[in-house]
């Protein structure tokens, strides 16, 4: 039984989703997956981004299309997470980026969340005809490599760029 579900943001979550940004700015933490959360001046703000970036047709230039979802606990519809998929990778970021970008916030973390929320991203792309799935992490961030890794995916090589080294990993949807 899955603990999660990935459901579309809808102004329902507004202030689900203002209080995930909060718990991140807080604690000073990175936010990945969220569609450009931290930077929006208000939810509208997002929420309007988030339906412009589910097409090709509407993203802003040079972006790929994504979809955002919300991790929500299938027991109190509790924000657990967000997840990110780019529906194609185009030059940037498959240098850079890759599919798939994710956060758990901090109060969620060691629960194995993270796992969960990949492997459900996995079956969303499979929806979206994306056979093979790119996802990078930074080398220093081992919890996302283990869940990269327990999704399936392969190591493909690292690159350096400065003092930091990406990690490319695909997994294969065939």
């Amino acid at each position: 039984m899955n603990r999660l579900k990935l459901v579309l943001p809808t102004p329902a979550y507004k202030s689900k989703i203002m209080n995930y940004k909060r718990e991140f700015i807080l604690s000073e933490d990175r936010m990945y997956g969220t569609g450009g959360l931290k930077n929006a001046e208000s939810f509208n703000e997002w929420y309007i981004a988030f339906c412009n970036n589910l097409n090709d047709k509407t993203v802003r230039k040079g972006l790929s299309a994504e979809t955002t979802f919300l991790a929500v606990s299938t027991n109190d519809d509790n924000l657990v997470g967000m997840i990110n998929i780019r529906h194609r990778l185009n030059d940037f970021l498959l240098a850079n980026g890759g599919h798939i970008d994710y956060s758990v916030r901090k109060s969620e973390r060691q629960k194995g969340y993270a796992v969960e929320m990949l492997g459900l991203a996995l079956k969303e792309c499979k929806r979206l005809n994306i056979e093979k799935v790119l996802i990078t992490c930074d080398k220093n961030n081992i919890a996302s490599a283990k869940t990269i890794i327990k999704n399936g995916a392969i190591l493909e090589n690292e690159i350096k760029k400065g003092n930091k080294i990406s990690q490319r990993y695909w997994i294969s949807l065939e």
